[in-house]
């Protein structure tokens, strides 16, 4: 998978025990990066991934931090320049998908969307760019998903929020590329994860591709983003053919 590589690079994942986070982490950490694993309440799954990074020859350590909140993050990144060093690549992964109709979403259901989502993405890109624009070397990558530009399954509130981040990861870009950091995010749709729920042949149905993604074909991309000096800005589509913008 990897055509390039990280070493002496460190490495930041946010919601990285599972699915496609969880990939991103070990796919930077076969690349040589030293990985940050980021967990807010699953520890022991945290622990495990790390634990299969050393197993392959890697290494990484386990962060707890909401990272939706300020003090949470600010702590996190001391820790991982403390036992690591400093950050090199951030991935904003993090995310959370409550999926609410128009009659049933409420104004707590779309701010903690937006805290989780978007907010998170702002506040650990404002605490490593300081760090990276310093140093003239930095990779961010933002997770997002085809609900960013299309209507989606989940509701409103999650729209809203990857849309945010697209436009998060453009003015970013713009501000910080003479700096030597590029900013760009993934956008995946109906992959196979937890999150994707039920009914799972039918939604693979949907895809032109006849199957649903997995979380490793997520990390290859994100990869290929950070791999790319003179890419910045973009948001790359990882959904089998659904749709092209």
């Amino acid at each position: 998978m990897n055509r390039f590589d990280l070493s002496g690079r460190r490495a930041l994942v946010t919601g990285s025990t599972d699915g496609i986070g969880k990939a991103i982490a070990e796919a930077l950490a076969e690349a040589g990066a030293a990985v940050a694993v980021n967990y807010v309440s699953h520890a022991a799954a945290a622990r495990q991934v790390v634990e299969a990074i050393g197993a392959a020859g890697g290494r990484a350590i386990a962060c707890g931090a909401d990272v939706s909140d300020t003090a949470a993050v600010n702590a996190m990144v001391r820790q991982i320049e403390s036992e690591l060093g400093p950050i090199d690549v951030l991935v904003n992964n993090a995310g959370i998908a409550i999926a609410r109709g128009l009659d049933d979403l409420s104004e707590a259901d779309f701010d903690r969307t937006i805290a989780v989502n978007l907010k998170s993405a702002f506040l650990c890109c404002q605490a490593v760019l300081p760090g990276m624009r310093a140093r003239r070397w930095g990779r961010i990558v933002n997770i997002t998903s085809g609900a960013a530009r299309g209507s989606g399954i989940v509701g409103v509130h999650y729209n809203a929020s990857k849309a945010g981040m697209e436009g998060l990861t453009r003015g970013y870009s713009t501000r910080v590329v003479k700096d030597g950091v590029t900013v760009n995010a993934v956008a995946p749709s109906l992959i196979e994860t937890d999150m994707i729920g039920a009914n799972r042949a039918e939604r693979a149905a949907r895809v032109p591709l006849g199957r649903l993604g997995t979380p490793e074909e997520v990390a290859q991309a994100t990869l290929m983003v950070i791999g790319n000096a003179y890419m910045t800005g973009q948001t790359i589509q990882v959904n089998g053919g659904m749709h092209f913008i």
